[in-house]
């Protein structure tokens, strides 16, 4: 009987009080309320609503016409290559250093330094890759004067959507190597040797061993990568402006109203943006699951 009365704080008759533990989460749950779970739940109302609150799909229908479909359409080619390319870069990177022969020291500074990037975004990167291979950024501009290469005439521009691509990269390789470190630490050294033992190469140990293992969790990682570009807004915004139609500088013109001023039709464009990064979310989730059982 004592013991359930501690649990509910006091004897029969008075409220119970919330254990002190819990005070802890508080901070944290207020946070997400404000500044995710209400924004969120405000853009998906009022994507169904008119300017009067009126309840109408005519924002939905709006995104099928033709440019917003190109809008969306360009911003899922940026992020799958940004999500293909960090991937493959990622993982080649973090394999030389875990699995590889390089020098074990050489993994903490490079986990501390993807642990930066994979944040590093917003006007801060765009100043950074137009002051490198912008028009008169450094490295455009001594591969011009010292070795006479031309990116301009090789087709090279940083406002299109290769150069956004190469711009993503920055935080997207970052961001595989952490993740797939922990798979990489997961491959247990007895399954190679037991493939040793019975005569496999190394190429044949990863085709028939590691990489099926791997798999999930590479494929979630390019899921969450995708998500990951697919959402970036800063970025675009300050190194494109609007000489690119993707979906983020077209969702920052309506709600502005540089254009035709209908932030409802604004929150129709977050809201597809919703969807496509939650269905790129929950894949994620869904393939790490897989990946964490067979680590177990």
């Amino acid at each position: 009987m004592s013991s359930d009365r501690a649990v509910t704080g006091g004897p029969p008759g008075k409220l119970p009080r919330l254990p002190f533990h819990w005070l802890g989460i508080v901070p944290f749950a207020a946070f997400v309320l404000l500044f995710l779970i209400m924004p969120t739940m405000k853009i998906v109302v009022g994507a169904f609503q008119t300017p009067d609150g009126d309840f109408t799909l005519a924002n939905i229908r709006g995104l099928f016409t033709p440019t917003i479909i190109a809008a969306y359409w360009i911003s899922i080619k940026i992020s799958f290559a940004s999500a293909a390319l960090g991937c493959l870069i990622g993982f080649g990177v973090a394999t030389a250093v875990i699995l590889g022969g390089l020098p074990r020291w050489i993994r903490g500074p490079l986990l501390t330094f993807s642990g930066v990037a994979s944040n590093f975004a917003g006007v801060p990167l765009a100043f950074a890759f137009l002051a490198t291979l912008g028009p008169v950024g450094l490295v455009t501009v001594f591969l011009r004067t010292e070795l006479g290469i031309d990116l301009r005439v090789l087709g090279f521009n940083l406002l299109s959507f290769w150069g956004l691509t190469i711009t993503y990269l920055f935080f997207q390789i970052p961001l595989m190597i952490l993740i797939i470190a922990p798979a990489l630490d997961g491959l247990k050294k007895e399954w190679r040797e037991a493939a040793s033992i019975l005569g496999a190469t190394n190429a044949q140990y990863w085709r028939l061993v590691a990489f099926p293992i791997l798999l999930p969790s590479i494929l979630g990682t390019l899921a969450l990568l995708f998500a990951n570009a697919f959402g970036a807004v800063a970025t675009a915004i300050a190194l494109t402006g609007s000489s690119l139609n993707i979906v983020p500088i077209l969702l920052f013109a309506q709600i502005r109203g540089d254009v035709l001023n209908d932030p409802h039709l604004g929150y129709a464009l977050a809201f597809g943006m919703i969807v496509v990064t939650g269905i790129a979310n929950g894949i994620y989730i869904w393939l790490r699951g897989r990946s964490e059982r067979w680590m177990k």
